[in-house]
């Protein structure tokens, strides 16, 4: 039967292949009128790759497993199928779509309402960082569609009264690879077990993993795979680049590029959220505009970051891998990965943000002495060699001194900023927060010692 089934699916992949010289419009691929309007408005002129693979399967009602590369419109892919199937049954509570970060909830959210603006569609996005209460009563109007990760949904599901997933028709998994990687599988787990077996099911991903293929035999029924990319690939309109350099010089080589580079937009990846913050002082202290997001920020303050940055207000966003996966700003010129990513696959996820629907990029990777392994499996993966990116050495020498100096401001600034939020922290501790009573309750001798000792 399992090689029936691979046969079908080879066969099918093939005809799919044909169909795409053809079709060539969304309405070819059977998107109703409405949706194929709300397109034109988008300015999505023709369907991209995985759409033309995708669609005309979802709508047949296939459970699909979508491989692509970041940029390649997968978002698109999903959601018009569901819009589709919502105009021909509207019903609500219809669509819950995963995804591993709340930015990319937010993205997702902004791409179902503009599509669906003419027919009405409600999206809830339930993530962290945000006041559940307000969510709740968003889940109580009953949302068409919900998009959420995984952590705060299960908290909807187990606390807030009345909200259940029973009549759910369409389950979604974007960047489902990120999902299981950052160990939501319980939460998975969970919710797979409170959602209808008879639903159908994409999952969308531009990585392959075991844990993926794991999911895949759980939640999908005689899936459909469309591949557009089979290997790891970056786009073709990407340049990429290393720069093999001392640790220590690290900070002065950065802000060379940013000078060399000037008047382009940039995406710079730190490996820590403390990292991100001491060089988005340290670039501050040089008179760049460049402004942090990272997990530690509060949610209200990251989507300030992100909206600053797409409004073009900033031209530096320094990043985690947070903004790593699917965040799509048109106008990013540069990636530079300022530390090297430990996961050679999240080298594709992070030089996906530049060069998107077709404009062109440039990548330059930071190699110091202590990178050259993760460096040379970088390479293996994405099966090429990468060229060094030209620079003066001399010229960035002549750096050295201020940024040494910026740098010791920054310490300084993290450092009092540290100290701050403990402060904070302390005074949070006290019930009462009347001046007098932390007086009191301070002066209580080894009061608080005694405590921490007791536990």
């Amino acid at each position: 039967m399992a090689a029936a089934g691979e046969h079908d699916s080879s066969t099918e992949t093939l005809q799919a292949a044909a169909e795409e010289e053809e079709a060539k419009t969304f309405k070819d691929l059977g998107v109703t009128d409405v949706l194929c309007e709300a397109c034109d408005q988008l300015g999505w002129a023709k369907p991209t790759k995985i759409q033309i693979e995708a669609i005309p399967l979802a709508l047949q009602g296939r459970d699909i497993i979508g491989l692509a590369e970041t940029g390649s419109g997968k978002t698109g892919a999903f959601a018009l199928p569901i819009l589709n199937a919502l105009l021909e049954t509207p019903q609500r509570l219809f669509a819950l779509v995963l995804t591993p970060t709340r930015e990319l909830a937010f993205q997702i959210s902004e791409q179902f309402e503009a599509l669906g603006s003419s027919i009405g569609v409600q999206c809830a996005v339930i993530v962290g960082g945000i006041d559940s209460m307000s969510q709740s009563i968003a889940l109580a109007k009953k949302p068409h569609i919900v998009i959420a990760t995984p952590g705060r949904l299960i908290d909807h599901l187990e606390n807030t009264k009345g909200f259940n997933l029973r009549a759910l028709k369409y389950l979604v998994m974007d960047e489902a690879d990120r999902i299981l990687n950052m160990d939501f599988e319980t939460e998975v787990d969970k919710i797979l077990k409170v959602i209808p077996r008879d639903r159908k099911t994409f999952l969308f991903s531009a990585t392959m993993t075991k844990k993926v293929q794991k999911l895949q035999r759980a939640a999908l029924k005689n899936p459909v795979k469309c591949a557009v990319s089979s290997k790891y690939q970056t786009v073709e309109k990407l340049q990429q680049y290393y720069l093999f350099i001392p640790s220590k010089f690290k900070d002065t080589y950065l802000v060379y590029i940013l000078n060399e580079l000037a008047g382009n937009s940039f995406m710079i990846f730190c490996s820590t959220c403390n990292n991100t913050q001491r060089t988005a002082l340290l670039l501050r202290n040089l008179g760049f505009t460049a402004i942090p997001l990272h997990g530690q920020m509060s949610q209200s303050k990251r989507l300030g970051s992100l909206n600053k940055f797409k409004a073009k207000a900033r031209s530096i966003l320094l990043a985690t891998d947070v903004a790593s996966r699917g965040l799509d700003i048109p106008h990013v010129d540069v990636v530079v990965n300022f530390d090297i990513p430990t996961h050679s696959k999240d080298y594709i996820h992070r030089v996906g943000r530049t060069a998107r629907a077709g404009r062109s990029g440039k990548a330059i990777t930071f190699v110091t002495q202590y990178d050259v392994e993760l460096f040379q499996r970088i390479e293996h993966l994405i099966g090429k060699k990468l060229p060094v990116f030209p620079t003066q050495d001399e010229e960035v020498m002549m750096l050295t001194e201020r940024v040494s100096e910026a740098q010791r401001f920054a310490r300084m600034e993290l450092r009092e900023h540290g100290e701050k939020k403990k402060r904070k922290r302390e005074d949070a501790g006290d019930d009462d927060d009347t001046e007098g009573a932390m007086g009191v309750r301070n002066k209580v001798a080894g009061g608080k010692m005694k405590k921490r000792k007791g536990r």
